[in-house]
């Protein structure tokens, strides 16, 4: 048996005015989900527990049947196993992204533009982060590019306990009311602070104003946590497993569960992204004799943040057209049964431009077992089956028959 899990990021949504009042799910052209919807177990699934945030480890970790209330730690450790950081007990890690704030007024008075400083290329992005080292890392803290705007501050003795207020979640508004505050937070203050004064006028950020793109003017530190422990995956499934994706923080849950992580040149969290290498990269896996193949695709989800409609329908269909039909096709001429499992992991409403906490829609296909289903595949359809999980943690083990270890 194997099994094909495929995590579209942010996927699902809520009516879009622009889209005659339909989602990006009810709008995109997904023959293949809706063909193998059609066919299988359909429904909706809670990956994020009540009075948890919705954010992208807490519903992956579900996925991957890991109790959010158990292992979640916080993204910016499990980011930072995937960048090959060897983190100490007394260190904390911060996600630190590298965001777009207005140019207007002090600090304090500016407004949060763009969480991804229009999602700033790698490349550009390690010249800000190594500038950031240089001027404000010490022998207790230390900046790490990661890819695009993500990126890792590892603090010897910091809070991880701190509440942070995510970008995401701020866009368009006065950051005044959100930055750390009170003693706790001054530290975190004066460096988000301090990373203004090196990025503003940065050679990088220059280049890009003359481009008409938007600068990374500052950092910005949250989600932090201590370094993770899952227990192994191939112990706890009898598989052996891979995690395909370009987002360090879901390669970082993969190597701490013991799953490989398979990188995909031109992988790059976005609209954009090489879905026929994504594609590839799993059939590939399948050959070399993975069981259990984890694919996550995050255009959606940053479509979602960045409110760009017609991205998020298109990145649907290339998800659907490009990975989904490819890996079907593959497995369904492998003469071996199989599984599909298609789900979100979170909402990424438009309106919002941030997570919300709604169950997502999902379906499970199984070669040997076809069901009715149905179709097309959308929120509204799998919501009219009545069938809901309230645990997303729990619902793997209705899925893998598990095998002798």
């Amino acid at each position: 048996m194997k099994y094909f899990v495929l995590v579209c990021d942010g996927m699902a949504d809520r009516p879009v005015k622009e889209l005659g009042n339909r989602t990006p799910m009810e709008a995109a052209v997904k023959p293949m989900m809706d063909t193998l919807a059609a066919k299988s177990l359909c429904g909706t699934v809670s990956n994020v527990p009540e009075g948890m945030v919705p954010e992208s480890d807490t519903a992956n970790l579900a996925i991957l049947s890991y109790d959010p209330k158990v292992y979640s730690k916080g993204r910016s450790p499990l980011e930072a196993m995937s960048m090959g950081l060897s983190m100490q007990p007394d260190e904390t890690a911060y996600r630190c992204n590298i965001v777009t704030l207005s140019d207007e007024g002090d600090y304090d008075e500016k407004i949060m533009i763009d969480h991804s400083a229009d999602e700033i290329t790698t490349p550009e992005a390690d010249e800000l982060v190594k500038a950031l080292e240089a001027a404000l890392g010490n022998e207790l803290r230390h900046f790490y590019t990661g890819v695009s705007y993500r990126h890792c501050l590892l603090w010897k003795g910091g809070s991880d306990t701190y509440n942070f207020m995510r970008p995401h979640d701020i866009l368009g508004k006065c950051i005044k009311s959100y930055l750390p505050s009170g003693e706790d937070g001054k530290p975190f203050y004066d460096l988000m602070r301090a990373s203004y004064d090196v990025l503003k006028d940065h050679p990088v950020n220059v280049a890009r104003r003359n481009a008409g793109k938007r600068p990374a003017n500052s950092a910005w530190l949250w989600s932090p946590g201590k370094k993770p422990a899952l227990p192994s995956f191939s112990d706890k499934w009898g598989l052996r497993g891979a995690v395909i994706s370009a987002v360090d923080l879901i390669k970082g849950i993969g190597i701490c569960a013991g799953m490989t992580s398979i990188d995909v040149e031109g992988a790059t969290g976005n609209v954009h992204t090489n879905y026929r290498g994504k594609a590839d990269a799993a059939i590939e896996a399948f050959k070399d004799g993975y069981d259990f193949v984890f694919v996550h695709v995050e255009g959606p989800d940053e479509c979602g943040h960045r409110a760009e409609i017609e991205n998020k329908v298109l990145s649907i269909e290339k998800i659907d057209s490009i990975i989904l039909k490819s890996v079907y096709d593959y497995l369904a001429g492998s003469g071996e049964d199989f599984k599909i499992y298609v789900l979100p992991d979170h909402p990424t409403p438009i309106e919002l431009r941030t997570h919300s906490m709604e169950p997502v829609p999902f379906f499970l296909y199984e070669s040997a077992k076809p069901k009715r289903g149905v179709t097309p595949f959308t929120e509204a359809t799998a919501e009219s089956t009545k069938l809901y999980y309230p645990d997303g943690s729990q619902l793997l083990s209705q899925i893998i028959e598990k095998a002798s270890v």
